[in-house]
């Protein structure tokens, strides 16, 4: 029997949709059906799209696009209308996409039977008529609050838990699971329902698996399992994984984010589920929003850890410990969700063995605020480790913050920004602060009794105004249990407060902690930003917070019994080589009660070394400075002769008869630590001596070297030959 013959008998049409060419092709017996003219047999899609109940025509589309979605079978009822509206006969309509190769490109072609039915039927599979329209509207609630839920979701975790507290009309799943990819391997996202461990058996789970979520990922399309039958026989490979947590029915579903497949979705049933063409609409659809959301959600995660990276690798630290001296350091920001902003605080090991305190603040609170801060901060920390002193430092800051390009901001540029920042160079052994300054608020210093001033120091423009700013610099000395407080305007300022309130506000705190560092800056942010604050306010009517950094350097009392460091200072110009003398002299006087008589030989000699090549190889002048710390029979010497020349010096091998070479070797041989630091404008050499006791000789060994030297001198002086 003919094809042709059973489709007559069963009055059962045929029909062919392109949806390229916009058209529908029907056999005799479809048209008929349709009511539409036995004269043609091709149709315009609105032609036949006019005799669909629009009721129906909008749950066809929708099956139609699943139908293309799965490449699955598309079943409907559908009511056919006359050219005034009235139903005419309910048809039944089973549809099947052509592959894409055979229907040409990118064109979509249905292909599909269609046949008269006298009534529905119960229980059958196919679009709900007016009858259900209860259930149509409960599905296109339930889809609105999964799409407002899941797109409120701002990271994986949330959008898994709002997966899981959907409850899909009529069909809710008892178990979730989501699966992403890693390379060709399938992992485990999320999941819910399963105790924990239960997803150790599918996590890195090779993609090719004979496993549902692994063939959905490979070729993009969705399986249903009705029954575990159906389970059993596709993948009896993986069924005993499914067997255990007791399902009926299993959904797995394409997660497809701008055309590629990112993961797939699980969802288990203990009931019997069907998979009618309205439930697998309704898993589709939950399974593209629940895509667009984790797809929302991973890149949010992205830039959030990156952000957070990149904010902690740019917070400000405290360097190594001070010998004698306690730092405490505190950084506020504002709001707005940055961990950092403008202000910066800084601890600089530098080449002279002092440490420099850096504090600053970049004008405005936004993310171009704490990038600049970045490059500020490399840029002065640069600047230090080259040796500049902190007028130089500071002159130099502000040199490169002004010649920063401009910025765009939704495409207008912006101009360049300024900072205020203080630089302290700090001797830890003397209690001394070299400190320049750039429009940043003056020091505090709290006095070994307790009582905190203002210490006015000189300062110049704020950084980033002139490119050749001159920035002065103030020296003061930190004694014994006093303690310096650093900080920005922000915990001055914050609350409505000007410099002058502030202040007021500030005092009673430092005056009241005076030995524990970490109490008081603890203290200092808790009247700023305390409950207590709202009643301190000040008498601005701008009440803004800003970005607040804190630093607090204490001298330690035990740094009182120390003995007061010896120092001479002395400089030999080029016209003036006799004054080398004179630098041997004053290094003698220097050590007049050092225990070694021969370490202080070794130094004197040394002295003349450096400062003769200084002479003989640069063209400037020489400036030596020489310093002994500590306790009699501890101390330490220290020399360093400055010059402008940047040539450094270099170790050489003299030969037996050379006259020159020697001086490196020299120092390498007598001093316990040496070497060259770079100035900026020049360079520093310079040695240690750690003070010893001479060494004991024997009687014997004393007796020979007597009797020796006259004989010794005399042929030093007269030469047999």
């Amino acid at each position: 029997m003919r094809t042709e013959d059973v489709l007559a008998a069963t009055a059962t049409g045929l029909w062919r949709w392109d949806s390229g060419a916009g058209t529908v092709a029907l056999d005799a017996e479809a048209t008929r059906l349709l009511g539409l003219p036995l004269s043609a047999d091709v149709f315009r899609e609105s032609v036949v799209r006019s005799r669909f109940h629009p009721v129906d025509w909008n749950e066809i589309h929708g099956l139609v696009g699943l139908a293309f979605a799965e490449n699955t079978l598309a079943e409907a009822l559908v009511r056919i209308v006359d050219d005034e509206g009235r139903v005419l006969r309910t048809v039944r309509s089973r549809s099947r996409p052509v592959p894409a190769e055979e229907a040409g490109g990118t064109r979509h072609v249905l292909v599909g039977t269609v046949q008269e039915v006298t009534e529905p039927q119960s229980g059958a599979t196919g679009v709900p008529t007016p009858i259900s329209g209860d259930w149509r509207r409960s599905r296109e609630a339930f889809l609105l609050d999964a799409g407002r839920a899941l797109a409120e979701a701002r990271s994986t975790a949330e959008v898994l838990r709002v997966a899981a507290s959907l409850s899909m009309p009529g069909f809710s799943p008892d178990g979730l699971a989501v699966f992403g990819v890693a390379g060709d391997r399938l992992t485990v996202t999320g999941h819910h329902g399963h105790s924990v461990g239960d997803e150790d058996p599918f996590n890195d789970m090779p993609l090719e698996t004979d496993y549902p979520a692994a063939e959905v990922v490979r070729t993009g399309r969705a399986i249903y399992l009705s029954s575990p039958e159906e389970y059993r026989r596709r993948y009896p490979v993986t069924w005993p994984l499914a067997n255990r947590f007791g399902r009926r029915s299993w959904a797995f579903l394409p997660l497809i984010v701008a055309g590629r497949t990112m993961g797939a979705w699980m969802a288990g049933f203990r009931h019997p589920v069907s998979f009618s063409p309205d439930e697998r609409s309704v898993l589709t659809t939950v399974a593209r929003m629940l895509a667009q959301a984790l797809a929302r959600a991973g890149v949010a995660e992205t830039e959030r850890e990156l952000s957070l990276g990149l904010q902690r690798s740019m917070m400000p630290s405290l360097g190594p410990e001070i010998p004698g001296m306690t730092v405490a350091a505190r950084y506020v920001p504002t709001g707005g969700g940055l961990q950092v902003g403008g202000d910066w605080y800084d601890m600089i090991p530098l080449p002279n063995g002092r440490i420099a305190l850096v504090i600053g603040d970049v004008q405005g609170h936004d993310v171009r605020a704490a990038g600049l801060m970045g490059q500020l901060r490399i840029a002065l920390r640069a600047y230090a480790a080259e040796g500049h002193r902190p007028d130089a430092v500071l002159s130099r800051a502000s040199r490169f913050l002004s010649g920063l390009t401009d910025a765009y901001e939704n495409g207008e540029a912006v101009g360049p920004r300024f900072a205020t920042c203080l630089y302290a160079e700090v001797d830890p052994e003397t209690g001394t602060l070299d400190i320049a300054r750039a429009g940043h608020p003056d020091p505090v210093v709290t006095t070994a009794d307790g009582t905190a001033l203002i210490r006015q120091t000189e300062g110049g423009l704020p950084l980033g105004v002139e490119a050749d700013a001159d920035y002065p610099t103030s020296r003061l000395t930190l004694e014994p249990g006093e303690t310096i407080m650093l900080c920005t305007d922000g915990l001055i300022e914050t609350g409505g407060h000007d410099m002058f309130s502030g202040w007021l506000r500030l005092r009673p705190i430092m005056e009241r902690h005076t030995t524990d560092l970490e109490k008081l800056a603890d203290a200092l942010l808790q009247v700023v930003h305390g409950p207590a604050a709202r009643y301190m306010t000040g008498p601005l009517a701008d009440r803004r917070e800003d970005d607040i950094a804190l630093l607090l350097l204490r001298r330690d009392e035990g740094a009182a019994r120390q003995t007061a460091p010896r120092r001479t200072a002395l400089t030999i110009a080029q016209a003036e080589p006799e004054r080398i003398a004179a630098a041997r002299q004053q290094l003698r006087e220097l050590l007049h009660d050092w225990a070694d008589p021969e370490q202080v030989d070794a130094a004197v000699l040394m002295i003349s070394e450096m400062a003769t090549n200084v002479l003989v190889h640069t063209d400037g002048d020489a400036l030596m400075v020489a310093q002994a710390t500590g306790e009699h029979g501890e101390r330490r010497l220290r020399v360093e002769v400055a010059d402008s020349s940047d040539e450094l010096p270099h170790k050489r091998r003299p030969g037996e008869m050379a006259s020159s070479g020697r001086g490196l070797v020299l120092m390498e041989m007598l001093a316990d630590a040496w070497g060259v630091d770079p100035r900026g404008a020049g360079k520093s050499i310079w040695f240690e001596l750690q003070e010893s006791e001479p060494a004991e000789a024997t009687e014997g060994e004393t007796t020979d070297s007597v009797s020796q030297a006259p004989e010794d001198s005399e042929d030093s002086e007269n030469p047999k030959g």
